[in-house]
């Protein structure tokens, strides 16, 4: 499916809109979630080419960087039985399952290692938040067995490029940088 990209740029315009405003990350993350719902209503506006599913890996497509550097969005692909590893952000975000389904671990860490906190499903429309001070620590999975699934994310930062930890179950911190999967740049 790939349609118009005017579902995409309205929703850059419109977020770019509640940034200028400088909200709080209460704000951003509730307007941000509404915007984000309405971009998610539809998906024949996703280009093929960055909801291509990867065999060995799940896929992060960049879709848009804010020339200010405020906040970035990305397509992600889910193979089947593909799964992150224990990740934080550093930076708020809005993730929004746009085709399939996501499962959602919380972790915490303490003295002990990692602990898992929450286990959530995200259905097709289903919009979850991260950031330091609202929980930064989960492990994201394909919720779909025999299928692919394709989720809208929305980061405080060019996420490509920010430094950020995977953890082991130890809780032990690797570094690392995501940077994104090959695609054509879009042009909004």
């Amino acid at each position: 499916m790939s349609g118009s990209l005017a579902p995409l740029r309205r929703f850059v315009a419109a977020f770019s809109a509640l940034l200028d405003t400088n909200p709080d990350e209460t704000v951003t993350l509730a307007r941000g979630g509404a915007l984000l719902r309405d971009l998610l209503a539809a998906d024949d506006w996703l280009p093929e080419t960055h909801a291509v599913p990867d065999a060995e890996r799940y896929r992060q497509y960049l879709l848009h960087r804010d020339p200010g550097g405020r906040f970035s969005v990305v397509s992600f692909v889910w193979g089947p039985g593909q799964s992150t590893p224990v990740h934080d952000h550093r930076v708020w975000g809005l993730v929004g399952v746009l085709r399939g389904a996501e499962i959602a671990e919380s972790y915490v860490r303490d003295a002990a290692g990692l602990r898992r906190t929450e286990v959530t499903r995200l259905e097709r429309g289903a919009i979850d938040a991260v950031s330091p001070t609202l929980g930064d620590l989960h492990k994201v999975s394909n919720g779909l067995a025999d299928a692919p699934s394709v989720s809208i994310h929305v980061y405080g930062a060019d996420i490509g490029a920010v430094r950020r930890f995977t953890y082991d179950a130890s809780g032990d911190a690797k570094p690392f940088v995501s940077g994104y999967s090959p695609a054509p740049a879009l042009s909004l």
